[in-house]
């Protein structure tokens, strides 16, 4: 029969197994230092880099994109500062608030992402650097964070920025994108091209009124009435938003 370890034998293998863990610990602690050692002179390396191509970054859509990406991979993410070097090297996020806000008014918080980033182009117009739509798209997904609206939604082919929590079904959308074609839309061209009620056009064009999403339009002579939306017409490209 096996003879069972005494007292003594499990002492020295707890003490062993205790040893193991703390050199375990050490040295993963070790690794780890050594990790955030080399990453965070990874990080001021980058910055130097940012600094010599200050110029390309701001000027090359391609190079900017290839440049966030290589931030994403070491946590350093320009976009989300609001002072210092990155700030003014790529910061647009406040300044496509602004724009949302200004414009609100007139598009009811839904705007067209090409007009978004022509007016941030108008504002940002003392600054040398192109703004390109994966910048604004970048900026966008950061502001969404903060829990306040901001998203992008496809609408047909094209997408738009939402700075208002106002959700859109099926309905809705489907009329955006008929309205693409001229900038508004009629009643009976819901139904006709859609293939809906009266009813089920009228409630759907009531409730983006409702939203601030659509303007009413009766001074036409044939007394038609068209509901234009200025997220899908360069209506609100007209609005003041310089700083």
């Amino acid at each position: 029969m096996r003879r069972r370890p005494g007292i003594g034998g499990l002492q020295t293998a707890a003490a062993a197994r205790d040893q193991y863990r703390l050199l375990g610990e050490n040295v993963a602690k070790i690794r780890t230092d050594l990790m955030k050692e080399q990453l965070a002179t990874f990080r001021s390396q980058l910055e130097d880099f940012a600094r010599k191509h200050k110029n390309d970054i701001r000027k090359n859509p391609a190079f900017r994109s290839q440049f966030h990406e290589m931030c994403a991979k070491v946590g350093v993410d320009p976009l989300a500062s609001n002072k210092g070097f990155w700030a003014e090297l790529l910061g647009i996020g406040v300044q496509i608030v602004d724009i949302c806000l200004a414009t609100r008014p007139h598009n009811g918080g839904l705007i067209n992402l090409q007009e978004l980033c022509h007016l941030l182009r108008q504002r940002r117009k003392s600054d040398r650097g192109v703004v390109s739509e994966d910048d604004c798209l970048r900026a966008i997904g950061k502001l969404k964070v903060l829990g306040s609206g901001f998203e992008v939604i496809s609408v047909g082919k094209r997408k738009l920025v939402r700075s208002v929590p106002t959700e859109l079904n099926k309905d809705h959308n489907e009329i955006l994108e008929l309205a693409q074609a001229q900038g508004y839309v009629t009643v009976e061209e819901v139904e006709r091209r859609l293939s809906w009620t009266s009813g089920r056009a009228i409630d759907a064009l009531d409730t983006l009124l409702d939203e601030g999403l659509a303007m009413i339009d009766d001074g036409h002579r044939d007394g038609i009435r068209r509901y234009w939306f200025p997220c899908v017409s360069p209506i609100s490209s007209s609005i003041g938003v310089d700083s």
